[in-house]
């Protein structure tokens, strides 16, 4: 049986990027964390068979678990060549040492269990304080989501000199500073879960927002960040409310992916978007697990002091909830920015707050608020909600000057043509 080249090739793609940073932790795990790039480099092996073998054998059955056993043969291999030359991870050296002992070893370690199990304790490796924040993320985009170096200077608007650069370093601090694949324990669980859970908030916001001016959305992004706080919700040490909240807004987040774009693929804004579109399954799962969040957070006397994700979750809901744009309740939305900005300030949430108070029907009190905050005169967003708010309330020369201050910044064509349509309103 034949398989076009190309068919192969974009199954392979899709496949490589969920199981890719499951056979990288496994293997690291295997071979001892500061030998990453040995993983790495047969995990890429794995892939290169697979677009050999796959055109002319045909696709197997289970494509992921050909590509974990043939993973799982290729350490064998290696180790078998290695073996009297080099120490592995210290838990596995005198294991892998005797020929009897290395294929149950690794046997046991490709267990489904292990594995998911050997990507978190790879999650917070990627999260070690000494390990600079830009590079954690670099190194999970590269390691845990299997995307190249080239997409994630896309993804960030910079060069792949820089991403290799952070990757370099980031790896460097793992040799240095030895760091291992372990989850800490106590304070030190708790203060490497606060940054586990921004990296993965940044990176679907990333997939959800993409700074790369070609891709709108990023979905591929937003299901490994789902994914990976997945991971944290299975264990019993990292399922802590936080983790539940910030599960809940990604999922309620996600519901709508099929209607933020239209078929020609331009943006289709909230007022505008088909409802009958967003997903009801993952809407169903974000009240679920914000639920959770919220009893979870209550019963630990923490109900006066929700996190960042729970808030942002309880707005998400508000949206979801609503028959539409105009009977959202716009009001509680306010509310929870309000809510929101006195936990975290800064003028992104200072915007949003004041979005909410226009629709709340109070479009003077947020232009007041807008022109009070510093700093975001190059923001594309707010240049044209200002725009938005000041058509709505019919002073089209104030709308059509904050719409052309939006048109001389850095805008995807799709935000072009938005903003081309409100012009022509003006």
């Amino acid at each position: 049986m034949h398989e076009s080249q190309e068919s192969v090739n974009q199954i392979v793609n899709h496949l490589f990027r969920i199981e890719s940073g499951k056979m990288v932790s496994v293997l690291s795990r295997l071979f001892g964390l500061q030998k990453i790039d040995t993983a790495q480099d047969l995990v890429q092996d794995t892939l290169l068979a697979a677009l050999q073998v796959w055109p002319y054998k045909g696709i197997p059955e289970n494509p992921s678990g050909w590509l974990m056993q043939t993973a799982k043969n290729k350490a064998i291999d290696y180790l078998r060549r290695q073996k009297r030359k080099e120490t592995f991870g210290p838990e596995y050296t005198n294991l892998l040492q005797s020929e009897y002992s290395l294929g149950h070893t690794i046997q046991n370690i490709f267990l489904e269990n292990e594995i998911e199990d050997n990507q978190l304790r790879m999650i917070f490796a990627c999260c070690h304080p000494a390990i600079a924040f830009e590079s954690q993320i670099a190194l999970i985009l590269k390691t845990l989501c299997g995307l190249g170096v080239h997409e994630i200077a896309k993804a960030f608007l910079t060069n792949q000199e820089t991403i290799t650069k952070r990757i370099y370093r980031a790896k460097e601090k793992i040799r240095t500073e030895n760091i291992s694949l372990t989850v800490p324990v106590g304070q030190d669980l708790n203060a490497r879960l606060n940054s586990v859970l921004k990296v993965i908030y940044l990176l679907f916001n990333e997939g959800y927002y993409s700074a790369n001016p070609d891709f709108f959305i990023r979905e591929e992004i937003c299901e490994d960040a789902i994914r990976l706080c997945y991971l944290l919700i299975q264990n019993d040490n990292t399922s802590t409310s936080e983790t539940k909240a910030l599960m809940a807004l990604m999922c309620l987040q996600a519901a709508r992916f099929n209607a933020r774009t239209n078929e020609s693929g331009q943006i289709v804004l909230l007022k505008n978007q088909d409802r009958s579109l967003w997903n009801k399954d993952l809407i169903n799962q974000g009240y679920s697990f914000l639920e959770q969040a919220s009893v979870q957070a209550f019963s630990q006397n923490q109900f006066t002091n929700y996190s960042v994700y729970h808030l942002e979750a309880a707005i998400a809901s508000f949206h979801t909830s609503a028959n539409s744009f105009e009977t959202t309740n716009w009001h509680k939305i306010y509310e929870l920015y309000e809510a929101l900005f006195r936990l975290q300030p800064n003028h992104i949430i200072a915007m949003n707050k004041a979005i909410a108070l226009a629709y709340s029907k109070r479009p003077f009190e947020a232009i007041e608020l807008l022109l009070k905050i510093d700093n975001l005169e190059n923001n594309p967003i707010y240049q044209t909600t200002l725009g938005e708010i000041y058509l709505d309330i019919s002073q089209k020369e104030f709308a059509r000057t904050h719409f052309q201050k939006a048109m001389l910044l850095e805008i995807s064509e799709n935000e072009k043509a938005i903003i081309l349509e409100k012009l022509r309103l003006c």
